[in-house]
């Protein structure tokens, strides 16, 4: 009866499986050293994007003062229009010229955002409404990253060698805040 009882723990042990855990891919900053001085981030106005999402799961988007309720599904084009400033307005973030070193040794020149997306969320947000924003917003920047590695590299984000994919991430940078940072008017 024990060598029977043993086999079946045994089968048991053997023929079951494990549910793994899963969580958002991030990487954290590294801990500050405990005597350096905390320092709020100066953002212009016209530079930040405010995504907020409260108790009920409503999403209110936009720049400063002209945030409006949007639908989950219009977050990510929202966010993309954001980051991109097609048409050069003054109420969009401010675009930087910088210079890029490829891996060819040849340089290329790309208008960087300035824009950050601060995530802000209530204490009575649901976690399953805040990770579908947090998707939407990181769909946003992946689909620019492709774009501009279209448009450079005739080639998707994920498909490119890990030198050019540095020199895309370093051009369109995932600038998602869920601090709360301070604004300055300018």
């Amino acid at each position: 009866m024990a060598d029977i009882a043993f086999l079946l723990l045994i089968f048991f042990l053997v023929a079951t499986t494990m549910n793994v855990d899963t969580g958002l891919a991030r990487m954290l900053p590294p801990m500050p050293p405990e005597n350096q001085q905390t320092e709020d981030i100066k953002v212009k106005e016209r530079n930040l994007f405010l995504v907020l999402v409260n108790g009920s799961g409503q999403i209110m988007a936009g720049v400063q003062n002209r945030q409006e309720f949007i639908d989950l599904r219009q977050l990510k084009d929202r966010t993309k229009e954001f980051i991109l400033n097609p048409m050069g307005d003054e109420n969009l973030p401010e675009m930087k010229e910088e210079e890029f070193e490829l891996p060819d040794g040849s340089k290329w020149v790309y208008p960087v955002s300035q824009g950050v997306v601060s995530l802000q969320t209530t204490r009575d947000t649901d976690y399953q409404a805040y990770i579908m924003v947090q998707n939407e917003l990181t769909r946003a920047f992946n689909e620019v990253r492709d774009e501009v590695s279209m448009r450079k590299f005739n080639s998707k984000f994920a498909d490119l060698p890990e030198e050019q994919r540095n020199v895309v991430a370093k051009a369109v940078q995932m600038k998602i805040s869920e601090a709360e940072p301070r604004v300055i008017k300018k």
